[in-house]
């Protein structure tokens, strides 16, 4: 699923951003509800993650514009806020779900979780390429029929790449979704992935569906997206 996650603690963020992609989650950060505002009405995100207060714009300003404009994703609420009458406006005003800091890592992706399978009509479940389909809900590649077989990180960089077509991926945005952060796996690392990666999704053709920017990163062509 691709979620946006909106807390202006960033370390905190960064962390349960972390968490959730360790679950082959796509996850956007911002700190703001302005920011929030502005990605979700750009972007399709299947689940939103909003902190109650934030600066610029709060939580509850943010979904309540969001369901007014047609948003049908799902939507969690985090906050201290532990009132049954905060829950109750908070719900009133379009989240699905609110949990209640400080809370269990655990508690949040199983939320994360039960809400994908009570909205998962609405959510994207493939996404082609060419001649190749994704499927996210089984985590699988396929050629027309034919199945392409990938390891859990050769998944990770092409789905990162797939939800992302079109768009210029950094490498040090990719090391972070599929290494994690902090970690201290070297470039050297994410050149091997993508050649294992061209090696099995191009059969040969040249140039390679997935376009070296150089001094930047990676993404998939233009003329195949």
């Amino acid at each position: 699923m691709k979620i946006l996650l909106a807390e202006d603690d960033i370390k905190l963020g960064k962390i349960i951003r972390h968490m959730i992609q360790k679950e082959n989650h796509q996850v956007e950060l911002v700190d703001n509800g302005r920011d929030a505002l502005d990605f979700a009405l750009i972007a399709p995100y299947d689940v939103i993650i909003l902190d109650w207060m934030m600066p610029k714009l709060n939580g509850m300003q943010v979904c309540e514009h969001l369901r007014q404009h047609g948003y049908q994703g799902g939507i969690i609420f985090l906050t201290a806020k532990d009132e049954i009458n905060d829950i109750i406006t908070g719900l009133d005003h379009g989240a699905d779900d609110y949990i209640v800091k400080p809370f269990k890592m655990e508690e949040l992706l199983a939320r994360v979780r039960a809400l994908s399978r009570r909205k998962e009509k609405t959510f994207e479940q493939e996404i082609k390429v060419g001649n190749l389909t994704l499927y996210l809900d089984s985590l699988t590649l396929y050629r027309h029929h034919e199945k392409i077989v990938l390891t859990k990180k050769e998944y990770q960089f092409i789905e990162y790449l797939f939800r992302n077509k079109g768009r210029i991926l950094t490498r040090e945005q990719i090391l972070e979704r599929i290494w994690g952060l902090d970690s201290d796996v070297t470039d050297n690392a994410l050149d091997a992935l993508v050649k294992l990666v061209r090696k099995k999704i191009d059969q040969n053709q040249t140039p390679s569906l997935i376009q070296n920017v150089r001094g930047i990163g990676y993404k998939l062509r233009d003329d195949d997206v």
